[in-house]
């Protein structure tokens, strides 16, 4: 019979060291559940880097737990993010829209775990739902891809620049005053499509990304991140399961990366703090020292750049979500009240 145990495969037909019995069927079974009847099923966009990041999240499984490619399906779910193309995010919903369809089949039980982006998710899940891992952090790190210009100081005065992302909009505006800054809407491949077609002078994408895809090669500039800090979360993938799913969380438990878990605690704590989603240019970099100190750099901005607060805080990992909380409220104080009233969704 197949046993309950620890996380490696059983087979009916071989004992526990994997030695073959008279009945050579192995009917794999994990915790009891038999494979014949079901997957892990992991749910995730179609885009080519959500693919990406859904195969990685497979592989670090596979390696963990020593298990089979076809233990697991890849689920793809349309997002109203991937559809609605012809508007900015702020107006039509903000973060959620990449993560809503994903969740309301987390809770279906029609997955039974979800990949993200980290940085596309709100700070308020829905209830029943929790962030279970988050893997190895990637490059936090934007770049810029220009088509004849190399770097945004070479961008000649009026450039157009494309760019979805309200805080990369924004931060672009704070540098260069006199570049027209236009909506980039879609995913990797759409956009560099549309540089092609002669649509931009130049766009702005996320480093982690081109690196799950190889193809970071197409990056002309690789931008600092104490300058143009990234999104929170930006370069994290990140794994959403049911509350009390104790199978797939005893599952993702062992690819969890503890240093990510903390930096990104800061940096959602930050987020949380200050409200936002994709309506608000807000950045923030968390990093653990060689020492075990903990520090957050916060920025948030007006849409049009005029006007910046950042913050720096620093303090023990345990007190990861409390530092993202002052760092918020530090900033919110500084901005002043109303800061964010008339253009924050």
């Amino acid at each position: 019979m197949a046993r309950r145990g620890p996380l490696r495969w059983w087979c009916a037909g071989r004992d526990e060291d994997g030695r073959t019995s008279q009945d050579d069927a192995c009917a794999r079974t994990y915790w009891g559940v038999s494979l014949s009847d079901t997957k892990i099923r992991i749910g995730t966009r179609g885009s080519q880097l959500a693919l990406a990041q859904a195969s990685e999240v497979r592989a670090r499984l596979m390696a963990a737990h020593d298990l089979p490619e076809d233990a697991f399906s890849i689920d793809v779910i349309s997002t109203s993010g991937d559809r609605i193309l012809d508007r900015p995010l702020s107006e039509v919903g903000g973060k959620g829209l990449f993560t809503k369809e994903i969740e309301a089949a987390l809770l279906d039980d029609r997955i039974d775990l979800a990949v993200h982006s980290s940085k596309d998710m709100a700070t308020g899940l829905p209830d029943g739902l929790e962030i279970s891992a988050f893997l190895p952090r990637e490059d936090v790190r934007d770049v810029f891809i220009g088509r004849a210009a190399k770097t945004i100081a070479e961008l000649p005065e009026g450039a157009t620049i494309g760019s979805a992302s309200l805080r990369r909009q924004a931060m672009l505006k704070r540098m260069r005053p006199d570049l027209d800054v236009i909506i980039f809407r879609g995913n990797v491949q759409t956009r560099l499509r549309k540089l092609e077609e002669g649509q931009a002078d130049g766009t702005l994408l996320a480093m982690a990304g081109l690196n799950r895809m190889d193809m970071q090669h197409l990056a002309t500039e690789i931008l600092d991140p104490e300058v143009f800090p990234p999104a929170p979360g930006q370069g994290a993938i990140c794994i959403e399961s049911r509350i009390g799913d104790e199978r797939v969380k005893r599952l993702v438990e062992a690819i969890s990366d503890r240093p990510t878990t903390i930096a990104l605690t800061a940096e959602r704590a930050f987020l949380a703090e200050l409200d936002g989603s994709c309506r608000t240019p807000i950045a923030a970099h968390a990093r653990i020292a060689g020492d075990g100190t903990l520090s957050l750099h916060g920025v948030i901005l007006t849409p049009d750049g005029s006007e910046m607060h950042e913050t720096r805080r620093e303090g023990v990992v345990e007190d990861a979500e409390l530092i993202g909380r002052l760092a918020g409220r530090t900033v919110l104080e500084a901005a002043g009240p109303g800061f964010f009233d008339g253009w924050a969704g």
